[in-house]
């Protein structure tokens, strides 16, 4: 259904989670409070409004990262079981680290309590979440009525999805034509088929809150009038873009007076994307403090056992293209670039990406710098400055680049990251073609939580150093 009606429900859905904790934890307080137990219990009001606080943003933002609000509109119950327990265990692990963190001694049976009343609160609100959506929107809102402009298979597979929007409050009216080659349209339902000639008189007869435009796009000059008439009566207009077919994100921006239809073949969602580079800004520099000490003693060591710098610096293309320098510790020895020609009949890699298993220009320490990924952590200061990402598709050197195939350049829409998804799939035994599509599946599919699952799956890959060369 249109976007906005599920940013409407998932909004309403979060502020009914955020009640139900609320709730939940005075009734726990409550209980513990007047058990009879040997130890009396009171939190002092300062702590109490602290504690209630994490534990609202910290189930405001669990729900949020896993996306439960977005899908408590379509959920089975099983899966709405999952997600509540899944939120309410988290959440307690968040409020349990934090009374660590402030050495906070707070009662256990108290913590015990409020998640077990909130589990069940949560599970009976989104297991009866399909009522509760029809007793929302008749509370807090109106009933939408639309028509179609068009008759063809876009208009009537636009109208079978507002068929199947009832629950969202929409009621399809009726179609519209120029030159009607029939009375009705016949969908689930039978609907009466207009000339666009009598769009005023309908306008005055029915309430009518938007119409959409599902005709082809030569059509659409013809429509002036129509469009003004709809302006003139402040009716609400879409239009189909159905002659993109292969654009998946297309969304409307506003420069100045002028509104233009864009397309995206990346994420777009400002957002979330904010939220992933302070997440990248955050965690680089916490990692970057801690092996802060054993990346300047590698780096000594890799000057120590072999000539050249110790850190390895290469233009590499991010963003769009953007070229940046690009860090590593050196795993090779000084001449390996311009040994590189002589070596690449043995290319173990298909595509423009040189590979070599046993490559004869790495060092003895290179070799286990290589396998655990320790020539790596140079990069994260690339992440502090902003030319990569904690996860994203590895940054390519400009000549690969150059031989890429056009459906393969959609990776650079992405920032380049520390982390890849095909490097969880088999890091360097996957041929070329593979690891472009796994990364514009991880383009297709990114999400925080997806960001999330790639870290912590490539944490004991990276420990054990498999599939690396």
């Amino acid at each position: 259904m249109f976007s906005r009606h599920k940013r409407k429900a998932a909004f309403l859905f979060a502020v009914s989670d955020l009640i139900l904790t609320a709730l939940s934890f005075e009734a726990a307080y409550q209980s513990r409070a007047y058990l009879p137990l040997e130890r009396a219990f009171y939190i002092v009001t300062p702590v109490k409004v602290l504690l209630l606080g994490v534990a609202l943003l910290s189930w405001l933002a669990l729900g949020l990262l896993w996306r439960v609000y977005e899908r408590l509109e379509t959920s089975e119950p099983r899966a709405a079981l999952q997600d509540s327990f899944r939120q309410v265990a988290s959440g307690i692990l968040v409020l349990v680290g934090f009374l660590f963190l402030m050495k906070l001694d707070v009662s256990r049976l108290f913590i015990a309590l409020f998640g077990l009343f909130n589990l069940l609160a949560l599970i009976a609100f989104r297991v009866s979440a399909r009522s509760a959506r029809g007793y929302l929107r008749r509370r807090f809102g109106a009933v939408s009525y639309i028509m179609i402009v068009g008759t063809g298979e876009a208009a009537r597979r636009i109208g079978r999805e507002l068929e199947r929007g009832e629950d969202y409050g929409v009621r399809l009216l009726a179609f519209l034509d120029a030159e009607p080659a029939a009375a009705t349209v016949e969908l689930e339902r039978t609907y009466f088929l207009h000339r666009l000639g009598e769009l005023g008189p309908l306008l005055r007869r029915h309430v009518v809150d938007e119409i959409v435009f599902a005709v082809e796009p030569d059509r659409l000059a013809s429509l002036g009038e129509v469009f003004r008439l709809c302006e003139a009566e402040g009716v609400r207009t879409r239009v189909a873009v159905n002659f993109f077919p292969n654009q998946r994100r297309a969304y409307l921006e506003q420069l100045g007076p002028y509104p233009l239809l864009t397309f995206s073949g990346a994420p777009h969602d400002e957002i979330r994307l904010l939220v992933k580079r302070a997440l990248d800004l955050a965690l680089a520099s916490i990692v970057l403090v801690i092996a802060g000490l054993p990346l300047v003693c590698f780096a000594a060591l890799v000057k120590l056992t072999s000539r050249g710098p110790a850190i390895f610096k290469q233009v590499r293309c991010g963003l769009n293209g953007r070229r940046f320098h690009f860090y590593k510790l050196r795993s090779m020895r000084e001449d390996a670039e311009s040994r590189k020609a002589e070596l690449e009949p043995l290319n173990e890699r298909d595509g423009p990406v040189f590979k070599m298993a046993n490559d004869p220009r790495r060092t003895s320490l290179g070799r286990y710098l290589r396998r655990y990924s320790i020539d790596e952590w140079p990069q994260l200061w690339n992440v502090l400055r902003g030319d990569m990402s904690l996860v994203g598709p590895r940054p390519a050197v400009p000549s690969e680049v150059d031989q890429y195939q056009p459906w393969q350049r959609r990776r650079l829409r992405m920032k380049p990251g520390l982390i890849c998804l095909w490097a969880l799939e088999g890091r360097d035994r996957l041929d070329f073609e593979t690891w472009m599509r796994l990364d514009l599946e991880y383009i297709d599919n990114w999400s925080l939580l997806l960001d999330c699952k790639i870290l912590l799956r490539s944490i004991p890959m990276v420990l054990s150093g498999r599939g690396a060369s």
